[in-house]
């Protein structure tokens, strides 16, 4: 029994893959030269970028309201007033981003990024809007020791992921041991805490991080490949948009615009005000959203978990099985991959769903195979006599489920599905790599646009530290009550 169990969800499982393969190969054939025209019909040029990366993008509190600021929102702002449409930007880890150009998330990504062989393979670039040079970032107390490529042997060097910075690192500081991070603040962190003894970044980060901490230096070292073209990264055969964004371009080259966007951009980096004023709201948000997504996860999750639990009980096999195989692979698989299949498999199959639906959606799918396992344990620890004696009395099988043993069983599943939801509040956070607002993220755009990449940590973990302890109290006092009532 076991093994057709097995068989029936390996079929399943194969099927869904080859499903979702099909989906992306048409809707990929799909992008050509038509994103123009999509553009300018909806009549918003949604643009993907990393915010936390000053003074290319980062956050900033303007008028008391936070918006997305630095000189590639200037450029893309200058694109969408070109194409006569507006700018609609979305933000998520900076390896999140080709995936969501591919799948149609975003019309174009305007992040510092470069146009490697590899990358180029799978989107197209327009033409260079910038030229940098690749800088070598250490403790200040560290500068003289590291003059050249050679001195780097055995020693860790950290870079962002799939990055340029990353490729030099490894091709050309010699016998380095490289660590790939997503943030760049979680970089600094780690240099400063002495986790790794070097950092590559690009010059005008590495220049915006050492004007702000005076331990940190740049080291004398000169790459070979070190210069760099940043460009705009749009879908693959997008030729007509491609011919827009490089007339834009050549117009921002042409007229000095450049110069004058990072002007104002290394302005807004360093505006005065105390930390909390200027990022206390960013917590604030970031904790009434990450709420609100454990709340509805385990809402909805508990509304699925409930019917899964039933399910799963059932006497008929078509019924368990279902079940069975639903919860075994979502217990099996990280909650990470299931986000990514919720947000960029709702666009496959042609759903623009935003990223806080999508991390709901993956958060309450996950949440429903833990709680059905709840309630199934829940309602089999009821002795089976209590069955027994509500049928002997006449009682329906549904009537005997509903007034005799649901009842019962509730005083075992109450106190479980509270520690649910505060395993949710915690798991929460992964949705920030797909851009949620949530507690998590919030605190990487403050790492990034204050330059402290330890305090906002410290913030963070007291918040949590809060919520959970005050759930956990609250979860306390009810289980004492339901004693009580015994």
């Amino acid at each position: 029994m076991q093994k057709h169990v097995l068989q029936k969800f390996a079929a399943i499982l194969l099927i869904f893959i080859f499903v979702f393969s099909g989906f992306t190969t048409v809707f990929a054939a799909d992008t050509g030269d038509e994103t123009l025209k999509k553009i300018q019909e909806k009549g918003v040029l949604t643009v993907g970028l990393s915010a936390d990366y000053p003074p290319y993008e980062f956050h900033q509190t303007i008028d008391g309201k936070d918006k997305v600021v630095g000189f590639d929102v200037s450029i893309a702002k200058k694109i969408a007033k070109d194409l006569d449409v507006k700018l609609d930007i979305k933000e998520m880890n900076f390896d999140s981003l080709l995936g969501s150009l591919k799948t149609g998330k975003v019309d174009m990504i305007i992040s510092g990024m470069s146009p490697t062989p590899e990358r180029q393979k799978e989107v197209d670039f327009s033409d260079p809007y910038m030229f940098v040079q690749q800088r070598v970032v250490v403790k200040k107390t560290d500068k003289d020791k590291f003059t050249s490529v050679n001195d780097f042997n055995g020693i860790k060097v950290g870079a962002q992921k799939q990055t340029t910075q990353e490729d030099l690192a490894k091709n050309e500081l010699i016998g380095s041991d490289v660590v790939s991070l997503q943030k760049v603040p979680d970089l600094i962190l780690n240099l400063k805490s002495n986790k790794m003894k070097a950092v590559v970044l690009e010059g005008p980060v590495a220049e915006a991080y050492i004007s702000q901490d005076k331990t940190l230096a740049l080291a004398d070292i000169k790459f070979e490949n070190g210069s760099k073209e940043t460009a705009i990264a749009m879908p693959k055969g997008s030729t007509a948009l491609q011919e827009k964004v490089n007339t834009s371009i050549k117009d921002i080259q042409d007229t000095g615009l450049l110069k004058k966007y990072q002007e104002e951009a290394n302005k807004l980096m360093f505006q005065d005000g105390s930390f909390y004023e200027k990022y206390g709201n960013y917590f604030i948000t970031g904790t009434l959203i990450t709420i609100a997504l454990a709340a509805i996860g385990v809402l909805c999750g508990a509304i699925l978990g409930s019917l899964l639990a039933l399910m799963k009980l059932a006497k008929t096999r078509w019924l368990r099985w279902p079940a069975a195989c639903y919860i075994e692979f979502v217990r099996g698989t990280p909650l990470l991959i299931q986000i990514f299949i919720v947000f960029f498999g709702t666009q496959i199959i042609g759903m623009d769903v935003s990223a806080f639906v999508s991390g709901c959606i993956a958060l309450s799918l996950n949440s429903a195979a833990y709680v059905a396992e709840i309630i199934r344990a829940g309602i089999s620890a009821v002795n089976k006599g209590q069955m027994e004696a509500a049928r002997s009395l006449g009682m329906t099988q549904r009537a005997s489920m509903r007034y005799i043993i649901l009842p019962q069983a509730v005083k075992n599943i109450l106190p479980a599905l509270g520690n649910e939801f505060v395993t949710v509040i915690k798991e929460s956070s992964i949705v920030s790599v797909i851009g949620v607002t949530e507690l998590m993220f919030m605190t990487g755009v403050v790492q990034g646009a204050s330059f402290k990449p330890f305090i906002p940590l410290i913030i963070t973990s007291l918040i949590y530290f809060v919520l959970t302890f005050s759930l956990s109290r609250l979860l306390g006092v009810a289980e004492r009550r339901m004693r009580t009532s015994d």
